[in-house]
């Protein structure tokens, strides 16, 4: 059963891949990497499990906290053109609106 559900995740991979390529948006994209890093945290747990090795989780684990700080550092750079603090000016600019 979970090599089903192994060849199920590689193939929504396989999918992910498609929207990543074909996204009309930058933020289909971001999100198409995000599910990307998501499949790829469920393979590394379901080969852990085929091969006996329960050390994969941890694997796992970290690759989902790595793909989770990504995703927002990619999202807050897109939004604000660079990844350090945000200006005074453009905090005082979002308490307005």
């Amino acid at each position: 059963m979970f090599a089903i559900a192994t060849i199920a995740i590689l193939v929504a991979m396989v999918l992910v891949l498609a929207r990543l390529y074909l996204g009309p948006t930058v933020y289909d994209r971001v999100i198409a990497v995000n599910s990307f890093g998501t499949h790829t945290v469920l393979l590394i747990g379901a080969l852990g499990f085929l091969n006996g090795r329960p050390d994969f989780l941890d694997i796992a684990l970290l690759y989902a906290l790595i793909n989770f700080v990504g995703t927002i550092a990619i999202l807050k750079f897109f939004r604000y053109r660079k990844i350090g603090d945000i200006p005074h000016s453009s905090r005082k600019e979002e308490a307005g609106s």
